[in-house]
């Protein structure tokens, strides 16, 4: 009896024991997720696994995506196609709702949605886009912009100057410029406070203040009809720009291009768009992991060509590329991530996850 009863209490203490180590100890143990005072969000329009490869191979082996450690992947599909274009992947990423093909903005039923960018400026966060297109372009006009149709690019143009963003870098000089209702909207920014320049020797100057950067007439050049290191350095200028804030600040850089070679069937612009748009990544880098308290997110809106890798040699830097289509493809899209809150981009999520992971990420609600 007295072996039963050293047996009975030995079990009881055993069970208590494992009791904490199995459901006390992880309570305890888990950390909430840190929250990080600034997000860069980079989309490289087009890019899929294998334009990253690709672009990995041509610089021999070397890339700054390379370092991020918490990758995942995002479903393209609109509300309308199994094949998504760019303005609803870019308005699911920027409001978090799926919309049909060619939105900007709006829900199915041409409902406008705020966009990350502007809760993130109502807050008080400073805001910014760069993008190696039109600004005015279907990626960048997602995040500011409200239209039916990505077509309205002077409507998305005048949508600029209600959208409280602080720095913008893109082409589409003409959509502000030479217009049908002959509204001079770069007189306008100037009234609203921003340094107007059509120069990058100026912009990269800038190192605070409100900025408009129209950079071409319509897109920027292609780097193989050289564009030369525009990207990265506006990248630069925007985060120089938007780290004065002490509440944070939310950008978004589009490497626009990766998705034209692909449209293309163009191996080698893609993989000098790639390795552009790398830079650019690397810019963001470089200074969250100075700053220790910004998210970086690089992902796509949809993969364009249908890309394989048919051979390649890491030494030389030669890749050989086959396309399978000139358009858009339905396959899903690498999400990299990198800072406080990367963990939450793993795994296989929709593209309007990335929404809702930013607004929680930054503190911001849907009623403000």
């Amino acid at each position: 009896m007295y072996t039963t009863m050293i047996s009975f209490r030995f079990l009881r203490i055993l069970t208590l024991a494992l009791f904490a180590v199995v459901v006390l100890i992880p309570v305890h143990a888990q950390k909430k997720t840190a929250r990080p005072d600034n997000i860069i969000l980079l989309i490289g329009d087009g890019m899929g696994v294998a334009q990253v490869y690709a672009g990995l191979t041509a610089n021999h082996g070397v890339l700054n995506i390379s370092k991020f450690k918490s990758i995942g992947f995002c479903l393209t599909y609109s509300a309308s196609d199994y094949i998504t274009d760019s303005g609803a992947s870019g308005t699911a990423i920027s409001t978090g709702y799926k919309t049909y093909n060619g939105a900007i903005g709006v829900d199915s039923d041409t409902i406008v949605r705020k966009t990350i960018l502007e809760y993130a400026a109502d807050k008080g966060l400073s805001t910014g886009l760069v993008s190696t297109s039109a600004i005015t372009h279907a990626t960048p006009a997602s995040f500011v912009a409200h239209q039916a149709s990505r077509e309205y690019y002077e409507n998305i143009a005048r949508d600029f100057l209600n959208s409280g963003i602080d720095v913008f870098i893109g082409g589409g000089k003409n959509h502000f410029t030479v217009r049908k209702d002959s509204l001079d909207l770069v007189k306008a920014l100037r009234q609203k406070g921003y340094l107007v320049s059509f120069s990058m020797d100026t912009i990269r100057q800038v190192r605070q203040g409100k900025l408009a950067g129209l950079t071409a007439a319509e897109h920027n050049p292609s780097m193989v009809a050289g564009r030369g290191d525009m990207l990265p350095v506006a990248t630069q200028t925007a985060i120089n720009i938007l780290s004065g804030n002490k509440k944070g600040f939310f950008l978004m850089v589009e490497g626009s291009q990766i998705d034209w070679a692909g449209h293309a069937n163009n191996g080698e612009s893609l993989v000098r768009e790639v390795i552009d748009f790398d830079k650019a990544i690397g810019r963001a880098l470089d200074f969250a992991a100075k700053d220790g308290n910004t998210l970086v997110i690089v992902t796509a809106d949809h993969e364009t060509g249908g890309l394989s890798i048919v051979d390649g040699n890491f030494k030389e830097g030669a890749v050989t590329t086959k396309f399978s289509t000139l358009d858009h493809t339905g396959i899903m899209v690498p999400v990299f991530a990198w800072g406080p809150g990367a963990e939450l981009f793993q795994g296989i999520q929709e593209n309007t996850a990335l929404f809702d992971i930013m607004m929680r990420m930054l503190q911001l609600s849907k009623t403000q």
